[in-house]
């Protein structure tokens, strides 16, 4: 196998693969529309996606129609989040795109990583910011019947294929800021990325803003960000304390990155705690509901387990946050010294993975409350 793959050179077999897969699929697709397109593409991928944007438990196919199910409509159906299927499609394909980037690293010879980690970083709060604005979207078509974004541009800013969106919108600041690097506009790279980032980010908060401010659907609470962002911090400043107190040889590795690990997934974790439990407490008409299976798992058990009189007082997210930090530590231990010397590319790219999981849903969560969406 090592020798076949030498032989032909892993970018070509990369590129093969990719070309194949995509060639069976429409292949598929176009031979096989009922069995392919209706029953596999569109019941596990895009039908999940299409009940997310207007916000249904389910959808029927209907025969093409795609309506909330009802006693009269036909199947397939598809209710939103993901499946054993799904994930076995998204993995795969997540997978392919970051051996993608690592050769598009080593094909432009991109250096200073540790830069461009930080420089990536507005991207990460962009893509929860980004989600927010199909929150906004779907409760408007709860309010008012229609989508102020419709189908299908609407479906690329629900995850999972954010993430899709996302990416390709960041591999081409990232083209940019390369090439503006080469040409000697600017004397690094990461300044270029780090300030498209950052415009995509304040522009989209400001068209939240501006809906917030135009829209009855949509309110503004100022306190759910303060609080979560302040005890995020003050979480991340008390962990990164023990670690550098009792066990610094954690943090050899990743250095400052890890306190941006650790806040990222503090900023998910406290945003859960205060979306979950305490939004009525901070403005919102009702608390949040948890969008991920692992979030509601946890609440659900929290409020099984602990008497009554004690949620109460508790609340039933926190366990979440403990789970969120103790996960963060143990990356930030794993991504060791040898491993940044050994496969430098990849332990950033994979860091920039690691955050993006965590900041990616903390800043959906905490702007959802947010904007009351």
């Amino acid at each position: 196998m090592n020798e076949f793959v030498d032989r032909v050179g892993p970018v070509r077999l990369w590129v093969a693969v990719v070309i194949a897969a995509a060639t069976a699929l429409v292949v598929g697709i176009v031979a096989f529309p009922q069995r392919v397109y209706v029953d596999f593409v569109w019941q596990y991928y895009w039908g999940p996606v299409v009940a997310d944007a207007h916000s249904w438990s389910c959808v029927a196919w209907n025969g093409g129609a795609a309506v909330e199910c009802g006693p009269e409509t036909t199947g397939p159906t598809a209710s939103p989040g993901y499946t054993v299927v799904s994930y076995a499609g998204y993995v795969p394909t997540l997978l392919l795109l970051l051996v993608g980037i690592l050769f598009l690293i080593r094909r432009y010879d991109v250096d200073r990583y540790r830069a461009g980690f930080f420089a990536l970083f507005p991207f990460m709060l962009f893509g929860g910011a980004l989600r927010v604005v199909e929150d906004a979207n779907a409760t408007a078509f709860a309010r008012t019947g229609e989508l102020a974004i419709p189908m299908p541009y609407s479906g690329f800013l629900i995850s999972p294929l954010i993430y899709f969106t996302v990416f390709f919108v960041a591999l081409a600041a990232a083209a940019i800021a390369v090439i503006a690097d080469r040409k000697g506009y600017v004397e690094g790279y990461e300044y270029p990325l780090a300030g498209i980032g950052t415009t995509l980010l304040v522009g989209t908060i400001a068209y939240l803003s501006y809906v917030a401010a135009t829209e009855p659907y949509s309110t503004f609470h100022p306190l759910i960000p303060l609080v979560v962002l302040v005890g995020a911090s003050a979480v991340t400043a008390i962990t990164w304390w023990a670690i550098e107190t009792y066990a610094p040889e954690t943090n050899y590795g990743t250095r400052y990155m890890g306190i941006v690990v650790i806040w990222a997934h503090a900023v998910d974790g406290v945003a859960n705690v205060v979306g979950l439990d305490w939004a009525t407490a901070l403005g919102l008409p009702a608390n949040l509901v948890p969008k991920h299976p692992i979030n509601a798992a946890i609440v659900d058990y929290t409020g099984r387990l602990l008497p009554a009189d004690v949620v109460a007082v508790t609340g039933q997210a926190w366990p979440f946050l403990l789970v969120k930090i103790a996960a963060a530590v143990l990356i930030v231990r794993v991504f060791d010294a040898r491993f940044f010397e050994e496969s430098p590319r990849l332990a950033y790219l994979l860091m920039v993975t690691v955050v993006a999981v965590g900041l990616g849903p903390g800043t959906r969560d905490m702007l959802r409350a947010t904007f009351g969406v």
